[in-house]
């Protein structure tokens, strides 16, 4: 069965195992929880102006590898304008990516997801036009986080890890493998 699907009368809808739902909730918690990390204090010396229109952010690139995957450098052979660009975009570029996962992880939630209990019923999400875009981009930043912390770089690299012996390593794999799959069957709902 297909995760996502369109409605005839709009919007798309899926079915989530609550295990399913579990994790795709956790791992966009844990992108959220990165990302406001990385929005804490500002680690350049802010512009005031830009701090009264709300961009003053850090200059610095991050050191973590997935968030310099997810918030990159503008101009990758000039450390100085990449600086400025970042400055003025990254904490918007970042609220940007939270708000996406936040919605996401309320989408399962309405749908019947619970944190706190056993549960033995699906979760079904109902995405609405505006959720379809947030939910696409969420599940981007989720899989390009994995893709970082697991090494993928090319299908190659996918296989050879989905071949290994550490059962967390292959674990980690096929969640990678199944996040492109429900992103797959969204994408293929909005046709």
């Amino acid at each position: 069965m297909r995760p996502f699907k369109r409605r005839r009368r709009g919007g798309v809808v899926a079915v989530f195992e609550p295990d399913e739902a579990h994790v795709l909730a956790n791992l966009a918690g844990q992108v959220v929880e990165l990302l406001r990390d990385r929005n804490g204090a500002s680690e350049s010396d802010p512009d005031p102006l830009a701090v009264q229109l709300g961009m003053g952010g850090p200059s610095l690139p991050p050191e973590d590898p997935v968030l310099r995957r997810l918030l990159p450098d503008a101009y990758g052979d000039d450390a100085e304008e990449s600086a400025e660009f970042r400055r003025f975009t990254e904490r918007s570029l970042t609220s940007a990516k939270v708000e996406n996962a936040e919605r996401l992880i309320a989408s399962l939630e309405a749908g019947g997801l619970d944190h706190e209990e056993e549960m033995d019923t699906v979760v079904e999400v109902e995405l609405h036009p505006a959720d379809v875009q947030a939910g696409l981009r969420s599940l981007t930043d989720i899989r390009l986080s994995i893709a970082v912390r697991l090494g993928i770089d090319s299908e190659d690299d996918q296989l050879a890890l989905s071949e290994s012996d550490d059962p967390a390593v292959s674990t980690m794999v096929d969640v990678y493998d199944w996040l492109g799959y429900v992103q797959e069957t969204l994408v293929g709902a909005l046709d």
